[in-house]
């Protein structure tokens, strides 16, 4: 059976929260709520768009109107697609994808960041060939930390053995539940400090990830 790497996105492969920062803040001037700074979005990150609506909402003390929460939602998907031009990858990384898929590796995306603009981002940034598959938190009806979206990208990679890389608590949880080594890469958007968060190896530098990746797979 295939060996195969699984990245999530925002904070792993990419630095999306400038992206993300500035449509949040476009919608909360356009609801007359006060715009957030970049270290305030960037802590809500990593759950989904309507995680993300809820963080942006209770901080601004609006938690309880469910009917601006929906259209916040609605409204951010529709300017998420073309959130891009602030993005961008960092350093090492098609580096690695490409020394990686030397090896023969199949490599996929489990993201929450919902599909469409997950492939939108990744064709910007010329990472799109890499990912044969992308699973985002629109393509199930669950999200992680749940295993299923991680799963789903396995079977589609037709994958047994699988190291999952990502930057949060979230990714460490979601590998956690399915069974999965799990590569910490310590520059993304986690919440705590890194000794809290279980991982089989971390990294600050995408050029360490083919070996440490051969190394779990070994």
């Amino acid at each position: 059976m295939t060996r195969a790497v699984i990245f999530d996105l925002d904070g792993t492969l990419i630095d999306s929260a400038p992206d993300i920062h500035g449509t949040a803040n476009t919608l909360m001037t356009r609801h007359g709520l006060a715009p957030f700074t970049p270290a305030e979005t960037r802590s809500f990150i990593g759950s989904g768009v309507p995680h993300f609506i809820a963080c942006c909402l209770r901080a601004r003390g609006r938690a309880g109107d469910a009917a601006l929460k929906a259209q916040l939602i609605a409204e951010f998907i529709e300017s998420y697609e073309s959130a891009v031009t602030l993005t961008r990858v960092w350093p090492g990384v098609p580096e690695a994808l490409a020394a990686l898929g030397a090896e023969a590796m199949p490599l996929g995306i489990c993201t929450n960041k919902p599909v469409r603009p997950a492939r939108s981002v990744l064709a910007h940034l010329a990472l799109d060939a890499h990912f044969p598959v992308v699973i985002g938190g629109d393509s199930l009806s669950a999200r992680k930390p749940d295993p299923s979206p991680l799963q789903a990208a396995v079977a589609a990679l037709g994958a047994r053995d699988v190291v999952f890389v990502g930057d949060s608590e979230v990714d460490a949880e979601t590998a956690a539940r399915a069974g999965l080594p799990f590569a910490l890469y310590t520059r993304g958007y986690r919440k705590g400090p890194v000794a809290a968060i279980p991982h089989d190896r971390a990294f600050d530098d995408f050029n360490a990830l083919p070996e440490i990746v051969q190394s779990l797979l070994s």
